[in-house]
């Protein structure tokens, strides 16, 4: 049976998390990418968060967590980085290409949902599962409406970050880009690997190469939305 209320702890370890967010964007001043990444994602996580202390989620401590834990790897990938650590491969291409020149915002915006997306919302599920001791289907709810907070940011992305019609033309290469790629595709592919790490998790071999290959293909699409588009 689902929980329906939430802790004092909940809100506090939302609270950290917000507060540690706002400490990485003070340190990525413009034209930083990973600074861009942040500034979107704070905004999510901060909409999350008030929506969750309205009540707004019938299972307060199952968003909480999910929300923390999902917020809590991308925060792992920049503390790592920071510290020369070896990073996640969908991280890579974001924190290689941050302060280059020829990458738009919008590109840098739209690699690190990817790379967030695509592979640390997977595991961010199952380890909300593992934490909270049930499955992904009890998460359902919450994990579509943590899609429905990224898919108006995403809008809203778009919308902010996208040269007006008046600088970008239709052939121009980043129209192609922002085109391609689509957030409820990679929402998608999360639950079902989700799904799929949930059902071989007491494979540990099987797993670790499944996380592995998660890990290198959104990288790889994250390097292809992170291409260069002036010099």
């Amino acid at each position: 049976m689902k929980r329906t209320s939430g802790t004092a702890r909940d809100a506090g370890s939302l609270d950290a998390t917000v507060a540690r967010m706002r400490e990485v964007g003070a340190g990525c001043p413009p034209p930083d990418g990973v600074g861009v990444f942040n500034s979107v994602y704070l905004t999510v996580t901060e909409e999350l968060a008030r929506r969750i202390g309205a009540g707004a989620f019938p299972d307060v401590r199952a968003a909480s967590t999910l929300t923390t834990l999902f917020a809590g790897r991308y925060l792992d990938a920049v503390s790592a980085e920071a510290a020369g650590e070896r990073v996640p491969a969908c991280w890579r291409p974001l924190f290689a290409q941050r302060r280059h020149p020829g990458v738009r915002p919008l590109q840098f915006a739209l690699a690190g949902i990817q790379a967030h997306v695509g592979h640390d919302l997977p595991l961010a599920v199952v380890d909300s599962c593992r934490a909270l001791g049930c499955r992904p289907a009890a998460l359902e709810d919450e994990f579509d409406t943590v899609g429905e907070v990224l898919r108006s940011l995403e809008e809203r992305v778009r919308e902010e970050l996208m040269p007006g019609p008046d600088l970008l033309e239709l052939a121009d290469p980043l129209t192609h880009l922002a085109g391609a790629w689509s957030l409820d595709r990679a929402r998608d592919g999360a639950w079902a690997a989700a799904r799929t790490l949930w059902v071989v998790r007491g494979v540990e071999e099987l797993g670790e190469e499944f996380v592995r290959r998660l890990d290198t293909s959104v990288g790889l699409v994250a390097r292809m939305l992170l291409t260069p588009l002036r010099r």
